[in-house]
């Protein structure tokens, strides 16, 4: 007869509570996230930006698309696929959500809850407006100089789900954004000791570079929108106004060139 195995399980600790890790953790869980999200896809931005400098051709005589149909002749497929590119892209967000958990903090630390919801849409709204019309502006005449490439941010097939796709991506786009390279490096940059200008620098290039697939002015515009948002946060301290504007933002561009999109003469 084999001896009795002891399969017990150890009681969890009813005293234990979360601490803080030192700072060498933080640091490089904080480089852990960003290059599983948004360093990844700056650097893929760096190298498509090489592409199009080395091409031979001129910056603006390539396009760009944002949203589009993976399998055309299957759109049952398509939209499966499409699900899951947004709903992978957004696990580093559950991942900066646990360690916040984690560490003791939790998403209140960045002001990532509704607890004063309707002030935060108010700002996110106004954001949106501000920034919207000035990113546009700036998109257009980055382009007609030669700084940017054409954007044409939506070839996706016409379903009646079609623009429901497109907020979900917008909404993608937003959370993945702002809850780590705004909130989540500035909260845990300012945990290392960074002084407030690296915080908002270091913040705001990195947004900046994650757009260079855009051309010079993708760039540009986003570092100074970048700027603009780090400092408000740092002022806030919540999160949510600016994914509300990031979403309103992206949401109406997307939306925008769906609809309009070969209809005006002003859009390239």
């Amino acid at each position: 007869m084999e001896p009795q195995r002891d399969t017990a399980v150890a009681a969890p600790d009813p005293d234990w509570t979360p601490s803080m890790p030192d700072r060498s953790t933080l640091r490089a869980e904080m480089w852990l996230v960003l290059w599983l999200s948004i360093a990844a896809s700056a650097l893929r931005a760096i190298l498509s930006l090489l592409d199009t400098l080395t091409s031979g051709e001129s910056i603006q005589s390539h396009t760009t698309t944002l949203v589009t149909t993976y399998i055309p002749d299957r759109p049952w497929l398509d939209i499966l696929f499409q699900a899951a590119r947004i709903s992978l892209a957004l696990v580093p967000v559950l991942l900066v959500v646990h360690l916040l958990r984690r560490s003791g903090e939790g998403r209140q630390a960045i002001g990532l809850d509704l607890r004063d919801w309707k002030r935060d849409i108010l700002k996110g709204a106004a954001l949106a407006i501000v920034l919207g019309g000035i990113g546009l502006a700036f998109y257009l005449l980055a382009f007609h100089l030669g700084m940017n490439v054409r954007i044409a941010a939506v070839t996706a097939d016409r379903h009646w789900w079609t623009p429901i796709l497109l907020v979900a991506s917008a909404s993608y786009n937003a959370i993945l954004e702002e809850v780590i390279v705004l909130a989540y490096m500035l909260h845990r940059t300012a945990q290392l000791g960074w002084k407030p200008w690296q915080q908002v620098g270091g913040s705001a290039l990195m947004r900046g570079a994650y757009h260079l697939y855009q051309g010079f002015g993708g760039f540009l515009g986003n570092l100074a929108m970048g700027t603009a948002f780090a400092l408000l946060y740092r002022r806030w301290n919540r999160v949510m106004p600016f994914l509300i504007a990031h979403l309103f933002i992206d949401a109406g561009a997307f939306l925008g060139y769906y609809y309009l999109g070969g209809h005006v003469s002003w859009l390239p």
